[in-house]
């Protein structure tokens, strides 16, 4: 990653006094670069990323566009931004000192983006080692405007692609003046709510799990089809189209595909949503578990149950349900 600009302004509603930087942070600090680093990488990479298209009025992305074609300076649009959110947070219900860290970056693959994160300061109790008629007293200090730690979560972010104006965020909901407000899209990128890869594959897997039990089908074997078409087109297309999901999990089940169907249209799922491969890559796309009510628990890779040589379920006579595990050539106690 290579970081091009960064710069981080201080809104203390505790003090009622913002303190805007003049100037960039010093990456020469190997503490700042690897603080913000990793809260960079952390949010470009998030599973939770909503994407959203800016409205043909934006400001924001006015003023954005200005900037990548050399019109703006990073320290000026950077001070605008912190001012928004300054106004825009004074007017909340509750109060909350946050920094605003704006950032000009190149990510993994070379791509640029622009980035603005809210970090919400927090209080922690230090040590603290003062003298006392010549004697060491060690103390508790309870101190304000504590950052968030580099592995911990921003809850509230913009990211804005600078070749194609694409928009990344996350955010939460505050009370504004009395209403729930979404600062990030409504506020400042003015843009087209989105939904991120890992909302849309929770929902086709509930749907998915849904239809196989209002149908009476073995839910387990449904729902790991489910997410092994969601990690295999994912893996091809960075995109996930709900109907072609349905389609190849009850391809010889038309009543179930169309209840699917049905249940996405219902639920108002784009037709089509990019989803980068990061989302598939992690346990609960690729993997798949399950617990008996004899209270057995088995996790297997999703994509063993396209054929029956690795894992089977057998429906017994009795209703009762069998699981086979076939062609283990060794067994490692964890």
């Amino acid at each position: 990653m290579k970081i091009n600009h960064a710069i981080l302004h201080i809104l203390d509603f505790d003090s009622a006094v913002n303190v805007m930087s003049e100037r960039e942070l010093d990456f020469d600090t190997r503490a700042v670069r690897s603080f913000v680093t990793s809260h960079l990488r952390r949010a470009r990479t998030s599973v939770d990323n909503r994407r959203a298209s800016f409205a043909e009025d934006s400001a924001f992305a006015g003023e954005l566009k200005g900037y990548f074609f050399g019109e703006r300076e990073f320290v000026d649009l950077s001070q605008q931004i912190a001012e928004f959110f300054g106004a825009e947070l004074a007017k909340a219900d509750k109060l909350e000192s946050t920094d605003v860290l704006v950032a000009d970056f190149e990510d993994d693959e070379d791509v640029r983006w622009f980035a603005v994160l809210l970090m919400a300061s927090r209080t922690a109790f230090m040590h603290e080692v003062a003298r006392e008629a010549g004697e060491v007293r060690n103390d508790i200090a309870k101190r304000y405007a504590i950052l968030p730690a580099p592995s911990q979560k921003v809850s509230s972010y913009a990211l804005v692609r600078a070749s194609s104006m694409e928009a990344l965020y996350v955010d939460k909901k505050r009370k504004i003046m009395g209403e729930d407000t979404m600062i990030i899209p409504e506020g400042l990128l003015q843009c087209e709510a989105g939904v991120s890869g890992k909302e849309v594959i929770e929902t086709v897997t509930r749907i998915v799990e849904e239809v196989a039990e209002e149908h009476g089908a073995n839910t387990a074997v449904a729902l790991a089809k489910a997410k092994a078409a969601v990690a295999e087109v994912v893996e091809a297309d960075e995109e996930i189209a709900p109907w072609d999901i349905a389609e190849e999990i009850f391809e010889d089940e038309p009543v179930l595909k169309e209840r699917v169907e049905e249940r996405v249209r219902e639920e108002r799922l784009p037709e089509r949503v990019p989803v980068e491969r990061a989302v598939v890559e992690r346990a609960p796309v690729r993997n798949h578990k399950i617990r008996t009510d004899t209270g057995i628990e088995i996790s297997f890779p999703a994509e063993m149950l396209k054929d029956s040589q690795y894992v089977q379920f057998v429906n017994e006579p009795n209703g009762l349900i069998s699981i086979e595990l076939k062609n283990i050539g060794s067994i490692e106690n964890r």
